[in-house]
């Protein structure tokens, strides 16, 4: 079994596969503070709750937008699981062409969301992968499985949290799709802004890069957390949520 984990700036994402095969995933809360320790307690519980034995695992890769963490998450998993990380990063073999002036600046979310596209909807058309993370961010493929570079936007409950932060007046809501574009009271007036803005937003983005590069056939493939109210839109092809956990097992095959 290999464990795969996405450290982001809000969740930490982790998955066991068995061969190709996701068995299990879990979150935990991202926290620069927390100690190797106390991520390796919750990991090797996380896994005992799903029946599996740290014994199991043979591999363990990782991908962090968080480089703070990195040697926390090393030393956890050295000392807990026995192994030795690999670390997405630059150097590895990606599968992909990456066209991008920096590698280095390329968050390893993007890149092995992108791998995982490709390999699971790619080859016949070029892809824009949506992943509604703390950012939002837009990833255009060739379908010839070029990586061409995108789109960062700020995510949806970070738009809300600093909408809510700077005003006094408006309340904490729950993000849902109202059943009108026009509220009639504050909270249905904050949910109409977040989700239809955003969906807005994604359509217009997307159909810029659709006319910009002549990808009338591209599929739009979603992936994060508040990925299922924008695909309500018919925007989306294609959601996804365990885009990133599969990209990390492909790239751990594909380096190993």
């Amino acid at each position: 079994m290999i464990l795969v984990m996405d450290i982001g700036n809000t969740n930490i994402k982790i998955g066991v596969f068995d061969d190709k095969k996701l068995i299990n995933s879990w979150r935990m809360q991202t926290k620069i503070g927390r100690t190797a320790d106390e991520y390796g307690v919750s990991l090797i519980n996380l896994l005992k709750n799903g029946d599996i034995k740290p014994s199991e695992i043979k591999g363990v890769i990782f991908g962090s937008v968080v480089p703070s963490l990195n040697y926390t998450i090393e030393h956890m998993v050295e000392y807990y699981l026995k192994l030795k990380p690999v670390v997405a990063g630059p150097g590895l073999k990606t599968g992909i062409n990456i066209k991008y002036e920096n590698i280095k600046e390329l968050g390893t979310d993007r890149i092995v969301n992108c791998i995982a596209a490709y390999d699971l909807y790619g080859k016949k058309c070029p892809l824009i992968i949506v992943d509604f993370g703390t950012a939002t961010t837009f990833n255009v493929l060739t379908k010839n499985g070029e990586f061409i570079g995108g789109a960062i936007c700020p995510g949806i409950k970070v738009s809300l949290d600093a909408l809510v932060s700077s005003s006094s007046k408006l309340p904490k809501i729950e993000l849902i799709t109202p059943p009108n574009v026009i509220g009639k009271n504050t909270v249905t007036n904050m949910q109409s802004g977040m989700i239809f803005g955003f969906m807005g937003m994604v359509e217009y983005i997307t159909k810029k890069i659709k006319e910009q590069e002549n990808f009338k056939d591209a599929q739009i493939i979603a992936t994060g957390g508040f990925a299922e109210l924008i695909a309500t839109a018919n925007i989306i092809d294609k959601v996804d949520r365990t885009l990133t956990l599969y990209g990390l097992k492909l790239l751990y095959d594909l380096n190993n």
